[in-house]
């Protein structure tokens, strides 16, 4: 829905939360009237039900409200004297609607000096975990967000098993868009395997389904800075229609929304208005080559022919990693594998004794690798692509058959217009087009692992809109569970340098907190 139809579906909920209530607003001392002024009704309503007035914010929060709509509902029948669990079941199975009985057919009176406080251990464990909920929803959705490493496209950099803070309001919080959902889970109920929001991903029926009305439009708070070239920035993937993300076969019957979209994270080599191209495996942005960060670490695929008694698949891995060359290989031929590896690691493995050679697999530009935008006219792979250009909000291109392809999707799908074509003719929103002015920024998102990430070079550019945050600190790390890599663990994810662990110095303010509390303790039971 649009802003519009989101305001005058609230107003709708206000009349009926009025109708539903304003008697027992009298009952409490309060005038009818107020029983029908938005947002006011509920800073009101607060007071009867003696709750604080910032409950209010709450109510208006996307997937907080989910929850505290039902203790909302609840809370106000237990201020008319409705404590039995009857009375709980019911007001949350009408959706609030049994409001409606106790404004009109029950004989309730107000309880003016009703004690709120839990009358049983179990009542106050509920309200703890529920609102403990409800502090990390808020902290989740606006603030910071953990993420686990799924794959190694950022390896040196980011390893599979690090576990992540994500920030959320560095480059800005985004408003979720998908308003019914299950709290701190993204696209599936874990354990269920069941999607965890209410939505319909038919392809066809997007536009039609009452249960995508329920979506609000794209809204993001403030940030504090924009997304910089070389940032390593987590993001919902433009193009997820996929089973498995690592085998990049869309269904275009299948529509997720942006917010629960698969998370990926990848480094930002484009950022909009670069022209952007990859030459040997190498970005040149602007024609230059682009300068990474020092703990940047790009890795390429090699073919590696081995010699000697190297008898097994262990012995190999246990070969490769004494150069940290940590993917694992695949054989393409009786003797011969794929490895990916850093340049340093490769001339390094070089000189082992079980090792006859490693030479580096390029393919060659023309050489066409079935990548974005998928058309014969583009010949592109993974080594060598492009040059294409970042679009930048407020820019405007021509349009032509032959760049077509490049911005189709942008215009269509991330940009909601309908595009086709008529013979050599463009057609936008029904009307002839020769030009095209993009109205948000655009992003180009790869893996330093260059030969093993499916990355924009898969499918394309990334919008603004689809940007989740910033990954900025790593609080652990595991090589499997038996493995803790303790180096890792509370260590800044930018900055230059080799990463600093800071888990020692936690550990001594955790035991020096612990220590005071109970020396404070102690003094006074004194």
């Amino acid at each position: 829905m649009s802003i519009t139809q989101w305001l005058i579906f609230i107003l709708v909920i206000q009349i009926i939360h009025g109708l539903g209530t304003w008697k027992l607003y009298i009952k409490a001392g309060r005038q009818a009237w107020e029983a029908f002024v938005p947002v006011y009704n509920s800073v009101i309503l607060m007071k009867i039900i003696k709750r604080p007035w910032w409950w209010t914010i709450l109510l208006f929060v996307p997937i907080v409200n989910l929850i505290m709509l039902p203790v909302v509902w609840v809370e106000t029948a237990r201020s008319f004297g409705k404590n039995e669990f009857l009375d709980t079941f019911l007001a949350v199975i009408t959706l609030g609607f049994y409001n409606y009985y106790l404004n009109y057919v029950a004989d309730v009176q107000y309880v003016e000096n009703r004690d709120i406080h839990p009358k049983s251990s179990s009542g106050d464990w509920t309200s703890s975990i529920l609102f403990a909920i409800v502090a990390a929803t808020i902290v989740h959705t606006y603030f910071i967000q953990p993420f686990t490493i799924p794959s190694s496209s950022l390896e040196k950099s980011l390893l599979v098993g690090d576990f992540l803070f994500v920030s959320k309001f560095h480059y800005g919080a985004r408003v979720p868009m998908t308003t019914v959902a299950m709290p701190m889970v993204h696209d599936t109920i874990p354990g269920l395997n069941v999607k965890s929001y209410l939505f319909n991903d038919n392809y066809e029926e997007r536009n039609t389904s009452w249960k995508n009305k329920l979506q609000l439009p794209y809204m993001r708070l403030p940030g504090f800075e924009n997304i910089e070239r070389n940032d390593i920035v987590v993001f919902n993937q433009p193009a997820d229609t996929l089973l498995n993300m690592n085998i990049f076969t869309p269904d275009r019957n299948y529509y997720k929304p942006i917010d629960k979209k698969t998370n990926l994270v990848k480094r930002c080599v484009g950022i909009p208005g670069d022209s952007l191209e990859v030459r040997n495996g190498y970005v040149y942005i602007n024609g230059k080559l682009n300068e990474l960060p020092d703990r940047a670490k790009l890795q390429f695929a090699y073919d590696i022919t081995l010699k000697g008694n190297v008898n097994n698949y262990a012995r190999l891995m246990e070969i490769l990693k004494t150069y940290d060359i940590t993917d694992n290989p695949y054989q393409v031929e009786e003797g011969i594998f794929v490895i990916q590896a850093t340049e340093e690691a490769a001339n390094k493995a070089k000189n082992h004794p079980n090792i006859a050679s490693i030479t580096r697999r390029i393919a060659p530009k023309g050489e066409n690798g079935n990548l974005f935008p998928r058309v014969a006219q583009y010949p592109w792979n993974y080594d060598n692509f492009g040059p294409i250009y970042i679009p930048k909000k407020g820019e405007t291109v021509e349009l032509t058959m032959e760049v077509l392809p490049l911005y189709k999707r942008l215009i269509g799908e991330y940009e909601r217009n309908t595009i086709v074509t008529r013979g050599n003719q463009i057609i936008i929103n029904d009307k002839p087009a020769t030009s095209y002015t993009f109205k948000q920024d655009y992003y180009w998102m790869m893996g330093d692992n260059r030969n093993n990430s499916v990355d924009a070079r898969a499918w394309g550019y990334v919008p603004f809109d689809h940007v989740v945050g910033k990954p900025v600190f790593i609080w652990m790390s595991w090589d499997g569970l038996k493995n803790p890599r303790w180096e890792r663990w509370f260590t800044t994810v930018g900055g230059s340098g080799n990463p600093v662990s800071y888990l020692i110095p936690f550990l001594i303010l955790l035991a020096a907190w612990f220590g005071f509390n109970a020396w404070r303790k102690k003094k006074k039971a004194n």
